[in-house]
C-alpha cells in the first residue's frame, strides 16, 4: 500500500475536523466574552503540555496551538459545577497575604490541606487566583499536578482582573502576588468573582454560551456554501446534444468521437437536446451498426458504432459553471441546512434511527471522503467541510450530555424547577452519554471499515 493512501485521509480529515471544532469553540469563546465571562485559554488542538501560545495583553486569555490537532477547546471559567464551602475564605486569605501555600492556607483557616487545595483549584479555574510554580518540587505549567502555592491576581480598585478586559484598570492595578484588600466581606468578594463565571450568570446568558458554538458552525457553513455558489460557482448539466466528456476505451472513443462534438442524429433520428440524444441512443437497434452524425469545428462528419444489449456509448452530459445570485445561493444553502437538521431529527426517531446510522459515517469515513474531496479541488473540499459543519452543529444540539444540547437541557430543567440538578446526577448522565456515543462510534467505524477499507 502506498503510504500516501494512508497519510492523505488522516491529514485532510484532521485538518477539516480540527478547524470545524476550533470554529465551534470560537463561538463559545465569543459568547462568553460578550456576556462578561472570563476565558483563560483558547487553543487549536487538545490540551497538551507542549504548545505554542501567546497571552493576550488585553484580556489575559492564552491563545495557542497544540500538537494534538484533534479539535480545539476554550477554557470558560466556571463551567465545572464544583462547590467548595471554604472557597470564599481561601480567596480572601490569598489576596490579603498576596501569596500563600496550601499548607499555610490550611493552618490559617483551620481546614484540611485537601479542602484548601480543592478550593484553590476551583478559584484557579475561575481566574480568581494565579498559580505559583516551584521547579524544585517538579511543578511546572501544564504539569501532571496542581502547584502547591497560589498568588493574588493583579486587581484594580473595583476588583477586576486582566481577564475582565476593558473593565480592568491596569494603570492603577496591583501586581501579581501583591496583597489586595477590599471592604467587601469574604462572601461578597467571592460572589463578585462568581459573577464573572459561567455559574454566576443567569439562564439566558448560559443558554447563549451553550448554543453559540452550534450557531457558529451552522452560520459559517451557510456562508461558506453561499460564497462557493456565488463566487466559485456550481457545475450544472446543459440540455444540449453535445458530448461533455468521452470515457477512455469506450465505444465512443474507439469510434473517434470527441468532447465538444455536437451530435446531429443517431441512426437517422435527429437530436436537438441531451434528452433526445439519450432517447435516440436507448432506442437504437442493438448488435448492429448505427450511424452517428456529428458536427466538429463547423464541419460535419459521421461514424458507425455497434452497441450490445448491455453496452454504453461512453459519453457524458455537457456541463457549465453557473454563478448564483445571493438570493439563489442562500436558498440552496438553506436547503442543505434543513436536510441536515432533518437527518439529525430522524436519528432520535426510533423508526428511522438504524436507517440514519447506516448512512452515517465516523471519523474514518469523514477522513477518507475529505481526501477524495480534496483531490477534486478546493471548492469540493470546502463544500464537504460546510456540510460536516452543519452535522457537527446539529449533532451538538442533541439533548444528550455532555453535548451542548444536553447541558442546555439541564439548564432548562434547573430554570423550570428552580433547583440545581445534583452534580452526581449530571456526571452520571454525562458518563451515560459518553458510553452511548462510544457504542455509536464503534457501530459506524465498523461500517466505514467495510465500506472504505475492505
Amino acid at each position: 500500500m502506498n503510504p500516501l493512501d494512508v497519510i492523505a485521509p488522516i491529514f485532510w480529515g484532521l485538518l477539516m475536523l480540527s478547524v470545524l471544532v476550533f470554529i465551534h469553540e470560537g463561538g463559545h469563546f465569543l459568547a462568553a466574552r460578550a456576556v462578561g465571562v472570563r476565558v483563560t485559554e483558547f487553543f487549536l488542538g487538545l490540551p497538551f503540555r507542549w504548545n505554542i501560545h501567546h497571552v493576550s495583553k488585553r484580556i489575559g486569555t492564552k491563545f495557542g496551538v497544540t500538537p494534538l490537532l484533534l479539535g480545539g477547546y476554550a477554557m470558560i471559567c466556571g463551567m465545572e459545577p464544583t462547590k467548595n464551602p471554604h472557597a470564599p475564605r481561601v480567596l480572601a486569605y490569598i489576596h490579603r497575604q498576596g501569596k500563600a501555600s496550601v499548607e499555610d492556607i490550611a493552618q490559617a483557616l483551620s481546614i484540611s490541606e485537601d479542602d484548601a487545595m480543592e478550593a484553590c483549584v476551583q478559584l484557579l479555574g475561575w481566574g480568581s487566583v494565579a498559580p505559583v510554580y516551584n521547579p524544585e518540587k517538579g511543578e511546572m505549567p501544564n504539569g501532571a499536578y496542581y502547584p502547591t502555592t497560589y498568588a493574588a491576581m493583579p486587581r484594580d480598585a473595583a476588583g477586576n482582573t486582566i481577564y475582565d478586559g476593558r473593565a480592568f484598570d491596569r494603570a492603577h492595578a496591583t501586581a501579581e502576588g501583591a496583597p489586595w484588600t477590599t471592604e467587601l466581606s469574604d462572601e461578597a468578594f467571592f460572589e463578585a468573582e462568581r459573577a464573572h463565571t459561567y455559574l454566576g450568570k443567569g439562564f439566558w446568558a448560559r443558554a447563549f454560551m451553550l448554543v453559540a458554538g452550534i450557531a457558529v458552525n451552522i452560520i459559517s457553513g451557510f456562508l461558506l456554501l453561499m460564497s462557493i455558489y456565488s463566487i466559485v460557482g456550481i457545475t450544472v448539466s446543459v440540455n444540449e446534444s453535445q458530448i461533455g466528456t468521452v470515457e477512455a476505451g469506450s465505444i465512443a472513443a474507439e469510434a473517434g468521437l470527441q468532447a465538444g462534438d455536437d451530435i446531429l442524429a443517431v441512426g437517422g433520428v435527429e437530436t436537438t437536446s441531451w434528452e433526445t440524444l439519450v432517447a435516440a441512443i436507448s432506442e437504437a437497434p442493438r448488435d448492429e451498426a448505427i450511424t452517428i452524425e456529428y458536427e466538429r469545428d463547423g464541419a460535419t462528419g459521421t461514424c458507425e458504432v455497434e452497441l450490445g444489449q448491455d453496452d454504453m456509448l461512453g459519453i457524458t452530459v455537457p456541463t457549465q459553471t453557473v454563478h448564483l445570485n445571493p438570493i439563489d445561493s442562500a436558498q440552496l444553502s438553506w436547503s442543505y441546512v434543513a436536510m441536515t437538521a432533518q437527518s439529525v431529527l430522524d436519528l432520535i426517531n426510533p423508526s428511522q434511527t438504524m436507517e440514519v446510522l447506516d448512512s452515517s459515517t465516523s471519523i474514518v469515513g469523514i477522513s477518507v471522503m475529505s481526501a477524495q474531496a480534496a483531490e477534486e479541488g478546493a471548492d469540493t473540499y470546502l463544500t464537504f467541510a460546510a456540510l460536516i459543519s452543519f452535522s457537527l452543529g446539529f449533532m451538538n444540539l442533541l439533548p444528550i450530555p455532555p453535548l451542548d444540547g444536553g447541558k442546555l437541557l439541564i439548564e432548562i430543567i434547573q430554570a423550570v424547577t428552580r433547583r440545581t440538578v445534583p452534580l452526581k446526577v449530571q456526571n452520571a448522565l454525562s458518563y451515560a452519554g459518553i458510553a452511548l456515543f462510544g457504542l455509536l462510534f464503534v457501530y459506524m467505524l465498523r461500517a466505514d471499515v467495510l465500506r472504505f477499507l475492505l
